[in-house]
């Protein structure tokens, strides 16, 4: 036990994003964990790590603990208590019935043979509260002591592994907190190679299954362009065009961020080839100036004179004087849209909502903890979330590529 304490990582606040810690006050205000048991789920370091954030940024009142008061029970009579214990052990012989002709049943016409999976664990849980004595349950049930200690050690070994492979899950979660189990396993497979873990991809989804730690999909949709103005409309340059070097095609989309206080807005620019986004800014309405910011600092991570073609929807602000001057001021080729039809930008979108639906999993308070947790978020998506269609590196990694000249 000293030995695994010692080769633990230590953490600090730093290593904790602002998104999974109000992920973490979100599930222990609505009840679904404790604060201990949230710190023992995610593998918290700190006796009182979550109750530090749940004072900090939760929404109740934990300053104090909650006070409990007991009543003191009137004293029964003998004849009371032996009356409810015999009504006790009633129940408990008509529930032992019904639990052996359940097993009976699940045995006899199912194939199931379950009492003898669940056997070693039922009696280890037994014995560790002085309950049973082992030989008896083992003639009880026509068990050899012997085979019961090996089913047990099998059992213990296996735990053993599946304890590591949660504590590697959680380390990723930590950064991820909704990636999906396909990327996990891909992620993970080598350490789980070299500590000798035996366990797929089917394996690890059913534990994970178990642990609860499967995440669920989620689907939202609002409409944020306005396609019907007068301005100048470019025609679509992507119909029957890849991106095929990085710094090649840029596309670009606005999503909404809603926080307790209001409704801000996210611009960004992605790189078509490596999927890295390129440019962001979070502002406060659909103006063109936070847009244009998103564009601005996308240019200046540029590190080539390549031809660039910006590639978005034919909203208002897209088409604006301010943005289009940006452009020609860069050597930047537009291509838009042909009308209001999303799977023309699907990239773009795709985008949006990973960042939503995969890190911006809580609610901020407001804009400005909504910048913390966008720019963490977007740190993370490029430099440690891989991607299917990048054959499961980073969009970083990708980029990094050289470019051709």
């Amino acid at each position: 036990m000293k030995n695994e304490e010692k080769n633990s990582i230590r953490r600090s606040q730093r290593d904790y994003s602002l998104a999974f810690k109000l992920q973490i006050v979100s599930q222990v205000e609505k009840g679904e964990l404790t604060y201990k048991q949230a710190q023992k789920h995610y593998g918290i370091q700190g006796r009182s790590t979550v109750l530090v954030w749940l004072r900090k940024l939760g929404n109740l009142d934990w300053s104090l603990p909650k006070q409990y008061t007991m009543a003191n029970p009137r004293e029964s009579s003998p004849e009371q208590r032996i009356k409810a214990l015999e009504k006790a052990l009633k129940d408990e012989q008509d529930r032992n019935l019904i639990y052996k002709t359940m097993f009976d049943i699940m045995q006899k016409e199912y194939g199931n043979d379950c009492a003898k999976k669940v056997f070693t664990q039922t009696i280890q849980r037994l014995r560790e509260k002085g309950l049973i004595n082992l030989s008896k349950a083992c003639r009880l049930f026509g068990i050899s002591r012997q085979g019961y200690h090996q089913k047990q050690g099998r059992i213990n070994s296996r735990l053993l592994e599946l304890k590591q492979v949660k504590e590697e899950v959680i380390k990723e979660r930590i950064y991820l907190p909704r990636l999906g189990t396909r990327k996990l396993y891909f992620m993970l497979k080598e350490k789980f190679n070299s500590k000798h873990i035996k366990i797929g991809r089917d394996a690890l989804f059913s534990f994970l299954r178990s642990e609860h730690l499967l995440v669920k999909p989620v689907k939202s949709y609002t409409k944020t362009t306005n396609s019907k103005h007068w301005l100048h409309k470019h025609p679509n340059l992507l119909k029957d065009k890849k991106a095929s070097r990085a710094e090649e095609i840029w596309v670009s989309d606005i999503t909404y961020i809603d926080t307790k206080h209001k409704t801000a807005y996210l611009s960004l620019v992605t790189d078509a080839w490596s999927r890295k986004i390129v440019g962001f800014h979070l502002h406060h309405d659909l103006s063109t100036d936070g847009v244009a910011k998103a564009l601005e600092m996308a240019i200046k991570s540029r590190s080539s004179e390549l031809p660039l073609i910006h590639h978005s929807d034919r909203g208002l602000q897209y088409c604006s004087q301010q943005y289009q001057r940006i452009q020609h001021q860069n050597t930047i080729t537009c291509s838009m849209t042909d009308g209001y039809d999303c799977y023309q930008n699907a990239l773009a979108e795709r985008v949006n909502g990973i960042l939503k639906n995969e890190f911006l999993i809580v609610k901020p308070k407001n804009i400005t903890q909504a910048r913390t947790m966008i720019r963490q978020s977007i740190k993370l998506y490029n430099n440690r979330r891989p991607h299917t269609a990048l054959n499961f590196k980073t969009p970083s990694q990708i980029h990094k590529q050289k470019i051709p000249t």
